[in-house]
């Protein structure tokens, strides 16, 4: 099973929030998740990131891929 770190989009039309998420690589991007992990809110000025680190480098340390985007997220937030 290869667990992957990604966006789950939630929200309404043309106004999208999206939770951090940990899942499992073959269930659909809205599907079943393992755990929650934080948000990320682009549409607010400055977009809105919230990201538990702790856990994140948890499930990196476990074998968990990160996709481009949570990866360039986690940056930002270790930086603040």
């Amino acid at each position: 099973m290869a667990v992957k770190i990604r966006l789950r989009r939630m929200g309404a039309k043309k106004s999208p929030f999206y939770r951090v998420v940990v899942a499992d690589s073959r269930s659909p991007r809205d599907g079943r998740f393992i755990e929650e992990i934080g948000f990320y809110n682009p549409m607010t000025d400055p977009p809105e990131v919230k990201i538990d680190v702790e856990k994140a480098q948890k499930w990196i340390k476990n074998g968990a891929q990160p996709t481009d985007k949570v990866k360039a997220l986690l940056k930002k937030v270790e930086e603040a």
